[in-house]
């Protein structure tokens, strides 16, 4: 097992950009659009562990190369009533694609609103029947240069 040899590669611009999206109940997309959600703010704190995941790909994903982003935008909205969606996109100058930042902010971005939300999750039986964290997938990949 080895990580990739890219050593011979050029360095060119990468960008790619995923989507993943979590289904929570009506009143929870509530709460969460009306900021009265009791960790803060669902949206600001999402974008900030979307980006942070990102930076941090090569540290969860074994022979992840590191790499040095130029740039990442996480996006966090309502979709309908009862799920929000994440995207992420990510720029750099390198030998190896982003891809893996990408899906790695998403997904990263999602738990973190799961984690802030799971208390109105529950049901009368103390389940999450409602909850479903999935749709996770790369929607472009770019290599110019």
């Amino acid at each position: 097992m080895s990580m990739v040899d890219v050593s011979e590669k050029p360095l060119v611009f990468r960008e790619a950009k995923a989507k993943g999206t979590i289904k929570l109940k009506v009143e929870t997309i509530n709460k969460v659009k009306d900021g009265k959600i009791e960790k803060g703010d669902v949206f600001s704190l999402a974008k900030v562990a979307g980006i942070l995941a990102a930076k941090k790909t090569s540290e969860l994903v074994p022979l992840c190369h590191p790499l040095p982003l130029s740039t990442v935008d996480v996006k966090v909205r309502v979709v309908d009533e009862s799920h929000l969606a994440v995207e992420a996109t990510v720029k750099a100058i390198a030998k190896t694609g982003v891809e893996m930042e990408a899906l790695v902010a998403v997904s990263a971005a999602l738990l973190t609103v799961w984690d802030m939300t799971k208390q109105y999750e529950k049901d009368e039986k103390g389940q999450y029947p409602a909850t479903t964290i999935g749709d996770i997938q790369i929607l472009r990949k770019v290599k110019k240069g």
